[in-house]
Protein backbone atom coordinates (compact mmCIF):
# COMPACT_ATOMS: atom_id res chain seq x y z
CA UNK A 1 0.00 0.00 0.00
CA UNK A 2 2.80 2.54 0.94
CA UNK A 3 4.43 1.63 -2.72
CA UNK A 4 1.11 2.16 -4.27
CA UNK A 5 0.51 5.62 -2.31
CA UNK A 6 4.65 6.35 -3.08
CA UNK A 7 4.24 6.09 -7.05
CA UNK A 8 0.67 8.08 -6.88
CA UNK A 9 2.32 10.76 -5.31
CA UNK A 10 5.37 11.09 -7.38
CA UNK A 11 2.91 11.01 -10.58
CA UNK A 12 0.86 13.75 -9.14
CA UNK A 13 4.30 15.95 -8.66
CA UNK A 14 5.15 15.04 -12.07
CA UNK A 15 1.62 16.67 -13.29
CA UNK A 16 1.89 19.39 -10.92
CA UNK A 17 5.57 20.10 -12.74
CA UNK A 18 4.27 20.20 -15.99
CA UNK A 19 1.37 22.32 -15.23
CA UNK A 20 3.70 24.74 -13.87
CA UNK A 21 5.84 25.18 -16.71
CA UNK A 22 3.36 25.47 -18.67
CA UNK A 23 1.75 28.54 -16.62
CA UNK A 24 5.26 29.83 -17.42
CA UNK A 25 5.09 29.75 -21.09
CA UNK A 26 4.31 32.81 -23.06
CA UNK A 27 3.95 33.98 -26.15
CA UNK A 28 4.97 37.89 -27.75
CA UNK A 29 3.90 39.79 -30.74
CA UNK A 30 7.21 41.54 -32.11
CA UNK A 31 9.34 42.08 -35.09
CA UNK A 32 12.29 39.60 -35.15
CA UNK A 33 15.73 40.49 -36.57
CA UNK A 34 17.51 38.32 -39.17
CA UNK A 35 20.63 37.68 -40.99
CA UNK A 36 20.79 35.84 -44.51
CA UNK A 37 23.90 34.07 -45.24
CA UNK A 38 23.42 31.84 -48.60
CA UNK A 39 20.22 30.53 -48.84
CA UNK A 40 19.61 30.35 -45.05
CA UNK A 41 18.02 32.65 -42.41
CA UNK A 42 19.45 33.07 -39.10
CA UNK A 43 18.12 34.77 -36.02
CA UNK A 44 20.11 37.39 -35.49
CA UNK A 45 22.61 37.52 -32.21
CA UNK A 46 22.65 41.67 -31.72
CA UNK A 47 20.01 43.70 -32.61
CA UNK A 48 19.50 46.40 -35.28
CA UNK A 49 20.90 49.63 -33.57
CA UNK A 50 24.52 47.51 -32.58
CA UNK A 51 24.50 45.25 -35.93
CA UNK A 52 26.49 47.05 -38.88
CA UNK A 53 26.21 45.33 -41.81
CA UNK A 54 29.07 45.25 -44.76
CA UNK A 55 28.37 45.91 -48.67
CA UNK A 56 26.17 43.40 -49.85
CA UNK A 57 24.56 42.08 -46.99
CA UNK A 58 20.63 40.88 -46.82
CA UNK A 59 18.64 41.06 -43.49
CA UNK A 60 15.13 40.68 -42.75
CA UNK A 61 12.41 41.07 -39.95
CA UNK A 62 9.51 39.13 -39.47
CA UNK A 63 6.30 40.92 -37.65
CA UNK A 64 4.85 37.69 -35.85
CA UNK A 65 3.75 35.78 -32.72
CA UNK A 66 6.29 33.50 -31.13
CA UNK A 67 7.68 32.64 -27.66
CA UNK A 68 11.32 32.76 -28.73
CA UNK A 69 14.18 32.70 -31.16
CA UNK A 70 13.78 28.62 -31.47
CA UNK A 71 10.06 29.12 -33.12
CA UNK A 72 10.62 32.53 -34.42
CA UNK A 73 8.81 32.74 -37.78
CA UNK A 74 11.28 33.55 -40.96
CA UNK A 75 10.76 36.05 -43.17
CA UNK A 76 9.21 34.84 -46.49
CA UNK A 77 10.42 34.84 -49.64
CA UNK A 78 13.83 33.40 -51.04
CA UNK A 79 15.51 37.20 -52.47
CA UNK A 80 18.81 37.77 -53.27
CA UNK A 81 21.09 40.89 -52.87
CA UNK A 82 21.52 40.72 -56.62
CA UNK A 83 17.97 41.14 -57.15
CA UNK A 84 16.92 43.41 -54.31
CA UNK A 85 19.96 46.27 -55.30
CA UNK A 86 19.78 45.57 -59.11
CA UNK A 87 18.87 48.90 -59.48
CA UNK A 88 21.44 50.57 -57.13
CA UNK A 89 24.70 50.54 -58.17
CA UNK A 90 27.61 50.98 -55.85
CA UNK A 91 29.13 54.07 -55.05
CA UNK A 92 32.28 55.15 -53.35
CA UNK A 93 31.57 55.99 -50.09
CA UNK A 94 28.57 54.17 -49.00
CA UNK A 95 27.54 50.50 -48.99
CA UNK A 96 24.47 48.87 -50.29
CA UNK A 97 21.98 46.94 -47.62
CA UNK A 98 19.30 44.54 -48.67
CA UNK A 99 16.40 44.35 -46.69
CA UNK A 100 13.55 41.93 -46.42
CA UNK A 101 10.87 43.21 -44.25
CA UNK A 102 7.65 40.41 -43.74
CA UNK A 103 4.46 42.29 -42.49
CA UNK A 104 3.48 38.85 -41.22
CA UNK A 105 -0.38 37.24 -41.72
CA UNK A 106 -3.47 38.01 -40.60
CA UNK A 107 -3.11 36.28 -38.06
CA UNK A 108 -0.62 37.88 -36.11
CA UNK A 109 -1.63 41.00 -36.22
CA UNK A 110 -2.92 43.30 -33.94
CA UNK A 111 -6.77 43.30 -33.19
CA UNK A 112 -8.13 45.73 -36.12
CA UNK A 113 -4.99 46.14 -37.96
CA UNK A 114 -3.97 44.44 -41.43
CA UNK A 115 -0.69 43.66 -42.07
CA UNK A 116 1.12 45.29 -45.29
CA UNK A 117 2.32 43.24 -47.98
CA UNK A 118 6.12 42.09 -47.98
CA UNK A 119 8.30 44.14 -49.45
CA UNK A 120 12.32 44.41 -50.07
CA UNK A 121 14.16 47.52 -50.52
CA UNK A 122 17.96 48.70 -51.13
CA UNK A 123 19.42 50.98 -48.41
CA UNK A 124 22.38 52.90 -49.97
CA UNK A 125 24.44 53.85 -46.75
CA UNK A 126 27.45 55.32 -44.59
CA UNK A 127 30.09 52.40 -44.58
CA UNK A 128 29.30 52.34 -40.85
CA UNK A 129 26.00 52.48 -40.81
CA UNK A 130 23.95 50.26 -37.99
CA UNK A 131 20.91 48.28 -39.80
CA UNK A 132 18.67 50.77 -37.69
CA UNK A 133 19.86 53.48 -39.88
CA UNK A 134 19.15 50.88 -43.05
CA UNK A 135 16.29 50.73 -41.98
CA UNK A 136 15.16 53.79 -41.29
CA UNK A 137 16.41 54.97 -45.15
CA UNK A 138 14.17 53.04 -46.66
CA UNK A 139 10.82 51.80 -44.40
CA UNK A 140 9.70 55.32 -42.06
CA UNK A 141 8.39 55.64 -39.86
CA UNK A 142 10.04 53.45 -37.35
CA UNK A 143 8.89 53.33 -33.49
CA UNK A 144 11.03 52.44 -30.84
CA UNK A 145 9.45 51.65 -27.15
CA UNK A 146 11.91 53.33 -24.26
CA UNK A 147 14.03 50.72 -24.26
CA UNK A 148 14.92 51.08 -27.93
CA UNK A 149 13.42 48.06 -28.54
CA UNK A 150 12.04 47.87 -32.09
CA UNK A 151 7.75 48.44 -32.15
CA UNK A 152 7.00 48.88 -36.16
CA UNK A 153 8.47 49.23 -39.13
CA UNK A 154 6.71 51.82 -41.91
CA UNK A 155 4.08 52.62 -39.19
CA UNK A 156 3.08 48.82 -39.03
CA UNK A 157 1.59 48.08 -35.96
CA UNK A 158 0.19 51.64 -35.30
CA UNK A 159 0.60 50.50 -31.40
CA UNK A 160 1.38 47.69 -28.87
CA UNK A 161 5.22 46.68 -28.63
CA UNK A 162 6.23 43.38 -27.92
CA UNK A 163 3.19 42.44 -26.13
CA UNK A 164 2.15 38.98 -24.62
CA UNK A 165 -0.45 37.66 -25.79
CA UNK A 166 -2.25 34.68 -25.17
CA UNK A 167 -3.47 30.98 -27.08
CA UNK A 168 -6.07 32.87 -28.77
CA UNK A 169 -3.16 35.53 -30.23
CA UNK A 170 -5.19 38.54 -28.19
CA UNK A 171 -3.69 40.27 -25.73
CA UNK A 172 -3.32 38.74 -22.36
CA UNK A 173 -5.82 39.57 -19.70
CA UNK A 174 -4.54 41.49 -16.81
CA UNK A 175 -5.87 42.10 -12.98
CA UNK A 176 -7.14 39.60 -10.63
CA UNK A 177 -9.05 37.24 -13.17
CA UNK A 178 -5.22 36.64 -15.19
CA UNK A 179 -3.88 36.57 -11.73
CA UNK A 180 -6.71 33.73 -10.23
CA UNK A 181 -7.89 32.24 -13.25
CA UNK A 182 -6.38 32.26 -16.36
CA UNK A 183 -9.04 30.82 -18.57
CA UNK A 184 -7.04 27.72 -19.61
CA UNK A 185 -7.19 25.62 -16.42
CA UNK A 186 -4.34 26.23 -15.80
CA UNK A 187 -4.26 28.00 -12.41
CA UNK A 188 -7.19 25.14 -11.55
CA UNK A 189 -4.69 22.51 -12.53
CA UNK A 190 -2.18 23.51 -10.00
CA UNK A 191 -5.10 23.79 -7.43
CA UNK A 192 -6.43 20.74 -8.13
CA UNK A 193 -2.75 19.41 -8.21
CA UNK A 194 -1.72 20.75 -4.66
CA UNK A 195 -4.89 19.19 -3.40
CA UNK A 196 -4.17 15.69 -4.84
CA UNK A 197 -0.56 16.03 -3.52
CA UNK A 198 -1.52 16.73 0.20
CA UNK A 199 -4.33 14.35 0.05
CA UNK A 200 -2.17 11.47 -0.93
CA UNK A 201 0.97 12.98 1.45
CA UNK A 202 -1.79 12.59 4.52
CA UNK A 203 -2.58 8.63 3.36
CA UNK A 204 0.84 7.65 2.87
CA UNK A 205 1.24 9.42 6.82
CA UNK A 206 -1.83 7.52 8.38
CA UNK A 207 -0.83 3.96 6.85
CA UNK A 208 2.60 4.45 7.90
CA UNK A 209 1.28 5.00 11.85
CA UNK A 210 -1.21 2.30 11.68
CA UNK A 211 1.39 -0.35 10.19
CA UNK A 212 3.41 0.86 13.52
CA UNK A 213 3.08 -2.33 16.43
Amino acid sequence: MIRRLGALLLAALVLLTGAAQAAQAADYRYWSFWEREGDTWTYATQGPSTARPSDGDVQGFRFAVSANAADAAQPRGATGFAVICARTPAQDGTKRVALVIDFGTPADAPSGETPPARRTACARVAPDATTAESLAAVAKPLRYDTNALLCAIAGYPQKGCGEQVSDAREPAPTGKSAEGDSGDGTSLGLVAGIAVVTVLGAAAIWQARRRRP
